[in-house]
């Protein structure tokens, strides 16, 4: 078996090889086989000594042949006694293509990603605290439009209905600014909840009055008042909660 790609050339390096048909004459064949080998060292003559592996049964021998000596034949120009050629000076810029820099980048996304987790842990109580006042700030506002347009709807219409959604719309936005199931309560229980409060008192007294009764138009000043009176209560929830 001839030695394949693998095997040790040294000093010489594997390039390919070429095959010839096998010949066979008396009895006897041959093989052929041409290496393509290279080398950089300047010596003329250099060894080389391949190993030819040999089948018996079912082992294989391995027979090594002695050095061949290779003499180099030197196929560049000979030197002129002048010295070096004269070099041709080439001063044009040759464009290179720019390479995305891995390391760089993952190592600026790491430190990036670094002092963003250090900011959250050293400023995390100020940022809670400004999200959740900004949103309570927004829900205000919504309760406050919400809450006129129903004041409004009940100047034009005198409707029980407006009034009720106008009493709901306000335990809804207690309920959620102080987190208490203030929307479940009945009157009497919200009353006791803040402490006998007089406007809180007298406001649901009088929509209680148009919910669940008749609805007299010399009550509508009365439920105008309610409205202003629950109105300026959750604003000062508002304001206790946001200090």
């Amino acid at each position: 078996m001839f030695p394949d790609s693998l095997a040790a050339f040294g000093p010489f390096e594997y390039t390919g090889k070429t095959y010839f048909p096998t010949r066979t004459r008396a009895g006897r064949s041959l093989d052929r086989t041409i290496y393509h080998l290279r080398t950089f060292r300047l010596d003329s003559i250099q060894t080389l000594a391949l190993p030819v592996a040999v089948l018996q049964g079912e082992d294989t021998l391995s027979i090594a042949p002695s050095p061949s000596r290779v003499r180099l034949l030197r196929t560049a120009a000979p030197q002129l006694s002048g010295g070096l050629p004269e070099l041709r000076q080439n001063l044009a810029l040759v464009p290179v293509e720019p390479v995305f820099n891995y390391p760089y980048w993952l190592a600026g996304a790491g430190a990036v990603l670094l002092l963003l987790a250090v900011s959250a842990a050293l400023f995390r109580r100020r940022l809670l605290r400004r999200y959740r006042a900004y949103k309570l700030r927004k829900n205000h506002g919504y309760f406050l439009a919400q809450f006129a347009r129903h004041v409004e709807r009940f100047e034009l219409s005198r409707s029980a209905t407006n009034v009720e959604r106008a009493v709901a719309l306000w335990k809804n936005y207690l309920s959620n600014l102080e987190n208490s199931g203030l929307s479940s309560f009945t009157t009497r229980e919200i009353v006791v909840h803040f402490e006998n409060d007089t406007d809180v008192r007298q406001a649901l007294s009088a929509t209680d009055k148009v919910i669940y009764g008749n609805l007299q138009t010399e009550e509508a000043t009365e439920v105008d008042r309610a409205f202003q009176r629950l109105r300026g209560f959750a604003e000062r929830r508002y304001a206790s909660v946001t200090q």
